[in-house]
């Protein structure tokens, strides 16, 4: 069963370019390396240009914790930190 995980990120403001540059870098990797992943794509809120969401969808449970445990999400993803304005708030879905 597929899994969808919707993520909202609130960066400090004025990071916006940074933010999105590291984010794009990070989605080319989990394109190119990770073949349980259906999507991966950021969202910039319309209301508040510091709220972004990011919309996933992988395979199955498996594919998402091989997400989480690549070097590219941990490396690439820890380039986000100093644009984060706290901690993302995370859902976890199952697909119908």
């Amino acid at each position: 069963m597929s899994v969808g995980v919707v993520a909202r990120l609130k960066i400090k403001e004025g990071t916006n370019e940074d933010f999105e540059k590291v984010f794009s870098d990070l989605a080319q990797a989990v394109r190119e390396n990770e073949t349980g992943n259906n999507f991966y794509a950021l969202h910039r809120s319309r209301d508040d240009n510091t709220t972004y969401i990011v919309l996933e969808q992988y395979a199955d449970q498996a594919a998402l914790e091989a997400h989480g445990q690549s070097d590219h999400f941990k490396t690439i993803g820890a380039k986000m930190g100093p644009y984060l304005a706290g901690r993302p708030e995370v859902e976890y879905m199952d697909a119908v």
